[in-house]
């Protein structure tokens, strides 16, 4: 499952140093405080523990409960579900500005390759966080205009979305 919208606006981590996924301070929140407090015990009961790989050069596979899609899997759910699948729109709570100075970025409405139609309304899309380590240890991929996935943000920036991803048994 992967959430249709941003759910929030985080960091990847809190400082610029070389970090993997394993270490990061947004894949620790994900699966302590937000999947406690966005999932009750018999949804956390059908969570599948998934391992996590593509996590990036020199970067370890990881088992977690939510995690965010990698490179390759965004590229292979696009291929299965259409580009659409990679424009992600920010739920109200991910754009209201965070008291660490987080506040997601909502590309400009009039420019058409920066918004998509959600039942008749015009949205403006965002940025959002692969868990791929980008191409300097310092950095991790992330999905930008256009359909777009790049490799190149700082892992402190503090605009870019959080659109979490989990396994459920059925």
């Amino acid at each position: 499952m992967l959430s249709e919208r941003l759910l929030d606006c985080k960091r990847y981590h809190g400082a610029n140093v070389n970090i993997t996924w394993r270490d990061c301070d947004l894949r620790k929140w994900l699966n302590g405080e937000f999947y406690n407090a966005a999932f009750n015990a018999a949804e956390m009961e059908s969570i599948a523990t998934t391992l996590c790989t593509g996590n990036g050069e020199g970067s370890p596979d990881t088992e977690d409960k939510v995690f965010l899609l990698g490179v390759t899997e965004i590229r292979d759910l696009a291929e299965t579900h259409g580009k659409d699948l990679r424009r992600a729109v920010g739920t109200d709570f991910a754009k209201t500005k965070k008291p660490d100075g987080c506040s997601l970025y909502v590309y400009d409405k009039s420019n058409k390759a920066n918004y998509i139609h959600r039942k008749g309304e015009v949205v403006g899309c965002s940025w959002w966080w692969l868990r791929t380590q980008g191409n300097k240890p310092s950095r991790a991929y992330f999905v930008g205009t256009g359909y777009s996935i790049r490799s190149y943000a700082d892992v402190r920036l503090a605009r870019y979305g959080v659109r979490p991803a989990l396994i459920m048994r059925l």
